[in-house]
């Protein structure tokens, strides 16, 4: 019965969002339906990466991680699906000293970041710069 379990778990970042699904498996996990071992570019995978390293391999290989991200950037995609990853490892092994390696390491692998996109304003090119005068 334990062999049927699945746990699903979201991270957000800025505009991107990440599912995880965990399942019972050999430790493979894989980004969009990219391994991760494969996953382009280099600097997000190793983003990616900090949880799994940070739980250990001997933790890791019992579970299969399938990602889902959509919207955002590369690396707000990458911080989501970190996100996600640790929180799931988190519940998936019910585990108080992980949960306290994680926030020890960086408190954003768990806790949201709520800063968000300031919205455009009339009079001017973005947020808060305005228009140039010409006064000629």
């Amino acid at each position: 019965m334990s062999s049927k379990r699945v746990l699903v778990v979201s991270g957000k970042r800025k505009t991107a969002i990440a599912r995880a699904v965990f399942k019972h498996g050999k430790g493979r996990v894989y980004i969009n339906g990219i391994p991760l071992p494969l996953y382009q570019p280099e600097l997000a995978r190793w983003k990616i990466l900090e949880p799994l390293k940070l739980a250990g391999k001997e933790l890791i290989d019992q579970v299969d991680i399938h990602v889902t991200v959509k919207g955002g950037g590369f690396m707000g995609q990458a911080d989501a699906a970190r996100m996600a990853i640790a929180r799931g490892l988190m519940n998936w092994f019910n585990d108080e000293n992980l949960k306290k390696i994680f926030l020890e390491y960086d408190r954003t692998m768990l806790t949201g970041d709520p800063r968000r996109t300031e919205p455009k304003k009339f009079g001017g090119p973005s947020a808060r710069r305005r228009f140039q005068k010409s006064y000629r």
